[in-house]
């Protein structure tokens, strides 16, 4: 595979760029930047900073990757941008560096992410995620595989969004958000498990029954958290599922959302 930069692209000289890679018309590649085989990168593109970009991606129109944080205690500290493979990343997404010396800001493999999307610093992105347009992430937010935020979301600081979840477009989430669960509303609640995203990931009736015991005493049996973590260790076959769903619960530093 050849690879291939545009003539009115300016890629420096200490940059990387493996087999097959595409760089479009008008991007700028910084000095500290490595891209994998087979991406794409289209027009007017911004990749800088000490930034790794995995294989396979796809880099739209007016993305910008690898820029400063947007963090008043950053002071030029060395920090990082990691991106997997196979990432879709589409017109005008951000994702900002690291704060903090040898930190990193991380996305993982098989992600969509569509336009707009913002990521700040510091935060984690799982794999096979999708964020849809205007999702905004505020620093230190991580994202668990296969979740999905609808559009036009701020995500607050610190927030964890669990795997298997979907968040409704337009909610505005301040709280973790539980794996395996639907959230949705201003403020925002959770209105059941994520059953047919579930479905569609291969979760056949033998694991989706302890989680539909486990969502009905957590969300819908009056009990406080404590109670509700309590009943379920008692009373809930304990899968890999409700094992991830109780470490998820008790872990958390903001709170989950319910």
């Amino acid at each position: 595979m050849q690879t291939e930069v545009h003539g009115t692209a300016i890629v420096h000289e200490g940059a990387q760029l493996g087999a097959g890679v595409v760089i479009g018309p008008y991007s700028v590649i910084g000095p500290n930047v490595s891209i994998g085989d087979g991406t794409v990168v289209g027009s007017n593109v911004l990749i800088d900073g000490h930034t790794f970009i995995g294989r396979r991606n796809r880099i739209f129109h007016g993305a910008a990757i690898g820029s400063p944080p947007q963090d008043l205690k950053y002071r030029g500290e060395m920090s990082y941008v990691r991106i997997g493979d196979d990432n879709t990343i589409r017109e005008y997404v951000t994702v900002n560096a690291a704060t903090g010396e040898g930190d990193t800001t991380a996305v993982g493999g098989n992600c969509l992410l569509m336009a707009y999307v913002h990521i700040a610093h510091d935060c984690i992105i799982g794999d096979n995620v999708i964020l849809a347009n205007a999702v905004n992430l505020a620093g230190h937010v991580r994202i668990d595989d296969w979740a999905i935020i609808g559009g036009i979301v701020p995500v607050h600081q610190f927030t964890r969004i669990g795997t298997h979840s979907f968040t409704g477009g337009g909610s505005r989430i301040a709280k973790d958000v539980p794996p395996y669960t639907k959230v949705v509303g201003n403020p925002p609640k959770v209105c059941g498990l994520n059953s047919v995203g579930l479905q569609r990931r291969g979760f056949d009736a033998s694991r989706l029954a302890p989680l539909r015991s486990a969502y009905r005493l957590l969300f819908r049996g009056g009990f406080n958290v404590s109670q509700a973590l309590e009943r379920i260790e008692n009373e809930v076959e304990r899968t890999a599922e409700i094992e991830l769903l109780l470490r998820f619960t008790r872990e958390s530093q903001r709170g989950i959302i319910l």
